[in-house]
């Protein structure tokens, strides 16, 4: 046989589309035409893919090899394709049986000498296998991420020679089984506690609400009021992933360059630096990758100091907050990532910080400080459901004893909230579309003559008064009433608090 067909998988945002590579060998002066749009990684594959063979010590057909990757209008990016074609070419040549490539998938890069590298995407690839109902072979490295998959045969290899022994009957490749993975214990032993954080009795509630309905949240202060510390513990107080949203976590880390099965079902925390570009946030890229929101998909992502981001970078984050998914688009490629994160922010009042301070001058003149306030746009802010200010924590409070309470206990409540959620509309109340909101939310006559109040001398917008009754929706929850009252609103209300309003 001149001509063999070996099936793999290509990547595309979080997908991995089927790619069939085919192999033909013809007589002529002797040469290697790799076509059906591959990148400058995949036409490297001739010179890898070549060495690699006859280190093998596998013969390198001296005819015309032309390797078609189909479809042709499917870009084709990456080393992943080095051992699909290698053994496309054995099987071409007949030096392994064309036959044994049947029913079955290939991914992984080879090294010189014929030893399989690490692949990006291998969870998507295993997904994309499981439904095509293939087994999967790939690098070693990978096997522990593709198993997540669960309900896939996962064969793992170190080498092209191990392969080859398994496909010619020699040595059989034992099936990978599912490693040992972490539970919810674990996970909440390795969070930071709540009960470092002294005094921010007001801040702490705030973070247990936030977390009981994945609102988005902001805290501002002066430096050093343990904005910071507060925000990094939101992890530990909420509830783990789920079997469904921890493999969509890890298929966006896969793709990036692999997911550590360690952290499975744990939620992911994600705090850029300032300078982060709107590429890093968002995602880009000639080949479309995952930003920040993406790889914070179910988890947290902290933006600390956020008036020294990018204004531009802070408002393509808008419709990533809204909608929970970003679109990349390039001119050949277009790209869909989910990123439905919460977002977690902190901010001084001013750009000395000490607006307000009750022992310490602050330096800006009211320009600056208005200046400063303007670097975030009202839509932006808009979108944030609660807003904290985080004071100066006295003496008594930071070298007495810790008086708040621990995680565990705060976790406790957010778990029990969100469960009531979850069975009510399937939901964290943060994500309740506008139609839900009319019917779940709606607070008693006590309650709706309050949030009338507020919409006319606090100048609600629209969006802005929806985000008021989902988290009265979730005081009420925390607290286990049937619907927001009075009190919930008052407090809803208190949350909305702007940088820079007068008290």
């Amino acid at each position: 046989m001149t001509f063999a067909l070996v099936r793999t998988r290509a990547l595309d945002g979080l997908a991995a589309p089927e790619v069939t590579v085919e192999v033909h060998l013809a007589n002529g002066m002797p040469s290697f035409t790799l076509v059906g749009l591959p990148d400058t990684e995949v036409r490297e594959a001739r010179d890898r893919v070549r060495a690699a063979l006859l280190i093998s010590q596998f013969e390198f057909p001296q005819r015309r090899i032309t390797v078609n990757l189909a479809p042709a209008d499917l870009p084709k990016e990456g080393g992943r394709f080095d051992l699909p074609i290698a053994l496309g070419i054995l099987a071409a040549s007949r030096q392994i049986p064309a036959r044994s490539l049947e029913g079955q998938e290939f991914c992984g890069e080879l090294s010189l000498d014929g030893r399989l590298r690490g692949i990006r995407g291998a969870l998507a690839a295993a997904l994309a296998a499981r439904r095509a109902g293939r087994a999967l072979f790939l690098p070693q490295v990978n096997a522990d991420e593709a198993i997540l998959a669960r309900g896939v045969t996962i064969q793992p290899a170190d080498s092209l020679l191990t392969i080859c022994a398994h496909l010619t009957g020699q040595t059989a490749i034992q099936p990978h089984t599912v490693p040992a993975l972490p539970d919810a214990g674990t996970m909440e032993n390795d969070a930071l506690d709540l009960l470092d954080v002294r005094g921010q009795f007001l801040a702490r509630r705030a973070l247990e609400v936030a977390a009981a309905g994945a609102h988005s949240l902001l805290f501002y202060g002066p430096p050093g009021t343990g904005k910071s510390m507060l925000a990094k513990r939101l992890p530990g107080l909420l509830p783990p992933l789920d079997e469904d949203e921890a493999l969509e976590s890890a298929a966006v880390y896969s793709i990036v360059g692999g997911f550590d099965a360690k952290r499975w079902r744990m939620r992911p925390f994600r705090s850029p630096h300032h300078s982060a570009s709107a590429a890093a946030l968002i995602g880009g890229g000639s080949t479309p990758m995952p930003g920040e929101i993406s790889l914070a998909h179910h988890g947290v992502l902290f933006l600390d100091e956020l008036p020294e981001f990018d204004r531009r970078v802070l408002e393509s984050m808008r419709e990533p907050l809204e909608a929970g998914v970003v679109c990349v688009s390039r001119a050949r490629q277009r790209a869909e990532f989910p990123a439905r994160f919460q977002l977690v922010a902190a901010m001084n009042p001013c750009p000395c910080g000490y607006s307000g301070h009750p022992a310490r001058a602050c330096t800006c003149s009211p320009a600056q400080i208005a200046s400063y306030h303007a670097r975030l746009s009202g839509p932006m802010l808009d979108r944030i459901d609660l807003t904290i200010e985080v004071p100066p924590v006295s003496y008594s409070d930071l070298a007495g004893r810790p008086a708040g309470e621990s995680s565990a206990a705060v976790r406790a409540r957010v778990i029990q909230a969100r469960e009531r959620q979850i069975s009510r509309q399937g939901v964290p109340n943060a994500r309740l579309e506008a139609g839900q909101i009319e019917e779940l939310c709606a607070p008693d006559a006590a309650g709706a003559a309050l949030a009338e109040a507020a919409m006319h001398h606090l100048n609600f917008s629209a969006r802005a008064y929806h985000r008021v009754l989902r988290v009265a929706r979730t005081l009420a929850d925390l607290g286990g009433d049937e619907r927001p009252g009075a009190k919930h609103m008052a407090e809803a209300i208190q949350y909305r608090r702007r940088p820079g309003m007068a008290k």
